[in-house]
């Protein structure tokens, strides 16, 4: 790879790199894999003492073929996603199940199907090759890459394309992801590289962004509105910090629910005036493991009313899942919104539906995102309007250890991971617009 990294280095402050599509092709890399002979070494465990520093391997692995409308990475940074912590900790099934069917589905979707799963949902790097039919993108390109992984050969997926019958979350449900030094996308993946921003800080918004942008944003999901009371569920992790900047931006009202005096001080610097801690208000929606309670539930309710007046929340940011999903559909507003785009917290959600229908609220999935919804959030990054919430860094070797960290919530805002950047702070090429945003950027830094 050194070649590869010295083109790169050599053109820093450069928007595409020239010559780099005559740079030969490694003919493998290294990459951060679980292995198929291991889905069992959690069997009998509770979720939260699996480990993923046991099941997360940096090894040596093949570098694929291009197929048409593809694109070969050289991967700078990455992130870690929860789908990387279900994928460590084989739930809430293995991710091979899914490799074997996208592996049915073709010739050429074949590749996916190994004993080994490379893993990883955002990435920022250089485009080092294209595929045959890819006209948008050329070798030297400074990309960050979404992961949504389409095929559109289904009417369905034509309208918006989070509907097609062959989509798939990139490094979860195909192999070849972004916490590697190489990566395989497909061209409509690929989005220019914030100009402004290290590779570190480029490609930490990826899915978060997208993902809060369509949840709250666009139409597909909460279609939010300037002064909408909206409820935020872990309002200064992964998810939630993006959803509190919409908010904010948005001319919404964000009441940020967090779990520390620092979470809440994080929110307050992104610009939302109401939070809610609680754990030091000691809110326990479960009065034991198959039991809600509605009393606090109400006591939840009571206090949201406190803060904003007396409203209740329009949209509900939902992602914890099980822990808050009843306390959710019980807060929000005559006529409102949960609206939902995981179970961090389980997946079997428990809710009185006397509160959902006889209040005719409303209860919406929402999944990723569209490539335009993607683009749009990326925009915002590159605009400056909407800022990285990166905490951590790490090495590729240290991938185990920054998905633990995660798993166990001992994190803020995204933690990111250097592949096959040497070091934090590399790829800044508009300084001036960087010195506007230096602050903003790096406020999760060090927390």
């Amino acid at each position: 790879m050194d070649h590869i990294l010295e083109a790169i280095g050599a053109a820093e402050g450069a928007g595409r790199i020239e010559g780099f599509g005559e740079l030969p092709v490694p003919e493998s890399y290294r990459g951060v894999v679980v292995r198929a002979d291991e889905t069992a070494m959690f069997d009998g465990m509770a979720t939260k003492d699996k480990d993923p520093r046991k099941s997360l391997h940096v090894q040596e692995v093949a570098t694929p073929d291009l197929g048409p409308g593809e694109a070969l990475i050289a991967v700078m940074a990455s992130a870690i996603n929860y789908n990387t912590v279900w994928t460590s900790i084989f739930e809430p099934m293995s991710t091979f199940g899914f490799l074997q069917r996208y592996g049915k589905l073709s010739p050429l979707t074949k590749r996916h199907d190994l004993p080994y799963h490379v893993v990883g949902s955002d990435a920022a790097g250089v485009v080092l090759r294209t595929g045959p039919g890819v006209t948008k993108w050329q070798p030297g390109d400074q990309v960050v890459a979404h992961c949504l992984s389409v095929e559109l050969e289904d009417a369905a997926g034509h309208d918006d394309t989070m509907l097609d019958p062959q989509q798939r979350i990139w490094g979860f449900e195909t192999n070849f992801g972004g916490l590697a030094e190489l990566a395989v996308v497909k061209a409509n993946q690929l989005m220019p590289k914030p100009a402004h921003l290290s590779w570190e800080e480029a490609a930490s918004p990826g899915l978060v962004n997208s993902t809060a942008y369509r949840q709250l944003v666009s139409h597909h999901g909460a279609d939010m509105k300037q002064g909408d009371v909206v409820l935020i569920w872990g309002a200064s992790g992964g998810l939630g910090s993006y959803a509190t900047q919409m908010a904010v931006n948005g001319g919404a009202i964000p009441v940020c629910v967090v779990s520390s005096p620092q979470k809440a001080e994080l929110c307050r610097r992104m610009g939302a005036e109401l939070v809610i801690d609680r754990s030091a208000e000691g809110y326990r929606f479960w009065r034991d493991e198959q039991t809600p309670d509605p009393n606090e539930w109400k006591r939840f309710g009571a206090r949201i009313r406190e803060l904003t007046g007396g409203d209740d929340p329009d949209i509900v940011f939902e992602h914890p899942g099980r822990e808050t999903f009843g306390a959710s559909v019980f807060v929000a507003k005559r006529g409102g919104m949960i609206v939902t785009c995981a179970s961090t917290s389980g997946f079997d959600h428990h809710y009185d539906n006397r509160y959902l229908w006889m209040h005719l609220k409303r209860i919406v999935g929402s999944h990723f995102a569209n490539y335009r919804e993607a683009w749009e959030a990326n925009r915002l990054i590159d605009r400056g309007l909407v800022h990285p919430t990166l905490s951590k860094v790490f090495s590729l070797e240290q991938t185990g250890q920054a998905t633990y960290e995660v798993h166990r919530n001992a994190h803020q805002g995204k933690v990111g991971v250097l592949a096959l950047a040497p070091q934090e702070g590399l790829g800044i090429y508009d300084s001036e617009k960087r010195a506007r945003h230096e602050e903003a950027i790096n406020r999760f830094r060090g927390v």
